[in-house]
């Protein structure tokens, strides 16, 4: 029986007396908040108990997907559009006269993640539900997250994220206490001979406690909820006594305290370090104790588990699961070590070596020994299986342990039966030049995954204008099958789907003009060109390049107020890692370089800058929708694949790009007439790596324009920078500008003059964004992870796809 407006309206207001002892009108956001909450969890619960049942009835293998990031965002608003309840509960809540957004708001974003690696994780876990995959997510509970980023002098600073702590907490999480597990740190081992097999003796070892919290991943439409499990350190209660201080408490604590601890200095590499083996640990032992559980003989786990590394984090998988099987389940080394790689995969996200992690001997050593054991025999093995088949030197790039580090990328991929990159051109050059060694030893473990995105939360919750309008033109089946986005493409030539196209882009920029009103207190046009840069703050990502074209738009309209150019708004979200530096000071300069322009009269307005603080989910999903330009400018084979550029072609915006990453597939979709390229390809970088060619001082003392725009960064035309204004000006002059900035400059001023050419023509620009709606449906992260069930995990779907009139109790 379909749930009634009348049949919730009663059941919320009875629960928000039982929960707050107060009515409707006399309730805060807050407490509307828990209470609707309330309701959803308890709503799903059944659902979510009978899919774990469903799992292990006729012994379904099931993936675990283990991330060291997840950035889920604000749940409250999915979980209502995936179990159908959206439209109810808004509607509900206009006839109480309650504002949904309003109380939505409360909500803080789950603050497990810094960019990309994180976000994808948590559009995979949608996707994963909705599809009706036996897939669980793992990873750690951090009590705080990054961190808040607030700009003072146009510099960033950090504050603690304490999104625990705020009035929502996290509402949609379980504690399961009677699920933890101990995990070993530190402390000495050594091997004792049994009758068959080695046991290990460890002394002076601390023992953590790691309690698990679930969230709930609800599927689209189709009565499947997987879970999200994320583990919290704690005290033991048997080793209590050794803690007498807080200060010695909050050692444990501080496991799972902050994502990414400051890796500048020792201490905090070791904090990282036991980050990753404590919840890679806590997860496996949880993932073996379940399924021991059923009586599945341990030797044949490879038929009912599967386990999927995300980067490089979670590497310690291999070794962790190899000593459960040697210590605890006595199984032979050949038995466990087959067992291991049928059960592990991989996926590569980079190919910057600082991020291809390694550990040195001993700081592994003093963190887990028994794992620096099991790691170094595999070496040793590794090495013994290829001695005298290949070539030395290839023996030695390609050996976990050299010159006193690990190698954890080498683990991963040594320890696993799939190596995937995530997109055409990233796995490429993993196989061509960045892990072409194991390439020649594994060619048929590795292959592509392109990224993908959680379609609905894109569009159907940041841009219900353009759903409403894609609605009325092909229907609503696109709502459960991203393909049908496609049907766009015959309605190219339909002056009033245009026309519809731009006034719902312009509704969205008027809605993040009064926004950034609030947050900046500077007024912008909602006419203007909204140009978008949104992604982490890195030299590779060059929001550089972008600053020195806003610098050469000021000077020209210095010179000249009454030049005529189309009106832009330059919009930027980015956090640098604290530790940094070079990051933060193009931070300061780009804050330097708005605040001068935004309040100099003399350019009537032509040009602002606006660098939004606390670039996070919910931040993205304000101003995505109002993007008319994608700004994908890396440097051509370093991004290994991006998000954000899917994500605002989804919604409309046009892409300004280098031939990097995803973007090569973006153009091959949309075709050369619908995105604006520009700049070195792969094979021209690479060309100046092979030849030693590239000298930035060339373009600096012989371009004119180059020499103007880069001498603003010391010259003291850009205010309040002189430090970091000589650190940038040095790294693009005398450093010889390691990411081609100078290079690329010319062809990025002549592809931004034909897009301003191309917006005068709305009709046109209407048109382009219609088709990069359309094409965006193939970076749906549901198709995506179907690739990663079929070809790698080789799960089987456990629940159709969504069913529009899916029933969720009260």
């Amino acid at each position: 029986m379909e749930l009634t407006k009348k049949e919730f309206i009663a059941v919320f207001k009875k629960r928000l007396n039982q929960k707050y002892a107060i009515d409707v009108s006399d309730a805060c956001n807050s407490e509307l908040y828990g209470t609707l909450c309330s309701l959803v969890k308890s709503s799903y619960s059944a659902v979510w108990r009978q899919t774990w049942k469903d799992f292990v009835k006729e012994h379904d293998k099931q993936t675990y997907y283990f991330s060291i990031e997840y950035l889920p965002g604000k749940l409250l608003k999915s979980n209502l559009l995936n179990m159908g309840w959206y439209d109810l509960v808004n509607s509900a809540f206009e006839d109480l006269g309650l504002d949904l957004n309003a109380i939505a708001a409360v909500e803080p974003d789950m603050a497990l993640g810094n960019g990309g690696l994180g976000r994808l994780a948590s559009d995979f876990m949608d996707s994963l539900a909705s599809e009706g995959y036996p897939v669980n997510g793992n990873g750690i509970r951090y009590k705080y997250g990054l961190f808040k980023q607030r700009f003072v002098n146009g510099y960033q600073v950090e504050l603690p994220d304490e999104w625990l702590n705020s009035d929502g907490g996290n509402a949609w999480e379980i504690r399961r206490a009677s699920k933890s597990v101990l995990v070993r740190i530190g402390g000495h081992v050594r091997l004792v001979q049994e009758k068959n097999y080695l046991k290990p003796v460890y002394e002076d070892a601390t023992l953590i406690r790691a309690v698990p919290y679930d969230v709930g991943m609800v599927g689209y439409h189709n009565n499947h909820v997987n879970t999200l499990r994320l583990w919290s350190a704690e005290i033991p209660e048997s080793e209590e006594s050794k803690y007498p201080t807080i200060e010695d408490r909050r050692q444990v604590e501080d496991i799972t305290a902050v994502l990414y601890p400051d890796d500048s200095n020792e201490s905090g590499r070791l904090l990282r370090l036991k980050q990753e083996y404590f919840f890679v640990s806590a997860g496996i032992q949880s993932i073996i104790r379940h399924y021991k559980k059923y009586g599945s003989p341990i030797d044949q786990i490879s038929q009912e588990v599967a386990i999927h590394i995300n980067d490089t984090h979670p590497a310690m998988c291999v070794a962790e699961f190899m000593r459960i099987l040697l210590d605890e389940e006595h199984l032979s080394w050949d038995t466990a070590w087959n067992q291991t790689v049928r059960v592990m995969s991989y996926t590569n996200h980079t190919i910057m070596s600082e991020a291809l992690e390694t550990w040195t001997v001993p700081m592994l050593n003093e963190i887990q020994p028994r794992i620096l054991q099991i790691i170094a025999e595999i070496d040793h093995r590794f090495v013994a299986a290829l001695a005298g088949k290949v070539d030395g030197g290839l023996i030695e790039r390609t050996r976990i342990i050299s010159a006193g580090k690990v190698h954890m990328a080498h683990l991963a991929i040594i320890g696993s039966h799939s190596t995937n990159g995530v997109a055409k051109l990233h796995t490429d050059l993993l196989k061509s030049d960045v892990l072409h060694d194991f390439y020649t030893l594994y060619p048929d473990r590795f292959n592509n995954k392109t990224n993908g995105i959680a379609v609905r939360r894109w569009l159907q919750i940041a841009n219900p204008r353009l759903a409403k309008v894609i609605d009325q033109s092909i229907g609503s089946d696109w709502r459960q099958d991203a393909s049908q986005l496609l049907k766009l493409i015959d309605y190219s030539t339909d002056n009033s789907l245009l026309d519809q196209l731009g006034a719902v882009k312009l509704a969205n920029k008027r809605d993040l003009t009064y926004l950034i009103k609030q947050e900046t207190g500077i007024t912008v046009s909602p006419n203007a060109i909204f140009d978008v840069q949104i992604k982490r703050l890195h030299a590779y990502k060059r929001q550089l390049l972008n600053l020195l074209r806003i610098i050469k738009l000021y000077l020209d309209l210095k010179q000249n107020p009454d030049l005529e150019i189309i009106p832009r708004v330059f919009i930027f979200g980015a956090k640098a890692a604290p530790s940094y530096h070079y990051a933060k000071s193009i931070i300061k300069c780009i804050n330097e370089t708005a605040n001068l322009i935004n309040h100099d009269a003399t350019i009537q307005d032509k040009l602002k800058v606006i660098f939004l603080e606390n670039y996070g989910v919910s931040l993205a999903e304000k101003i995505i929708p109002a993007a008319d330009v994608s700004e994908q400018i890396s440097t051509a084979s370093k991004e290994a694949s991006g998000t954000s550029n899917m994500k605002l072609m989804l919604n409309g915006a046009l892409t300004v790009a280098t031939l990097d990453g995803a973007n090569v597939e973006i153009k091959q979709y949309v075709g050369d007439d619908n995105i604006f390229i520009f700049g070195l390809n792969k094979q021209e970088v690479y060309q100046y790596y092979r030849d030693h060619n590239y000298h930035s001082l060339d373009y600096y003392h012989n371009n004119p324009i180059i020499h103007r725009v880069v001498d603003t960064l010391v010259d003291g035309t850009i205010p309040n920078i002189s430090a970091e204004g000589h650190e940038i000006y040095d790294s693009l002059t005398y450093l010889n500008d390691e990411f081609f900035v100078l290079r690329d400059f010319e062809d990025y001023l002549r592809v931004q003059d034909k897009v301003d050419e191309t917006y005068r023509d709305q009709h046109k620009w209407n048109k382009m964004s219609l088709i990069n709606i359309a094409k965006a449906s193939y970076f749906s992260a549901d198709e995506t992870v179907k690739r990663y069930a079929e070809t790698i995990w080789h799960v089987k779907q456990l629940s159709e796809k969504g069913d529009m009139n899916v029933k969720y109790p009260l």
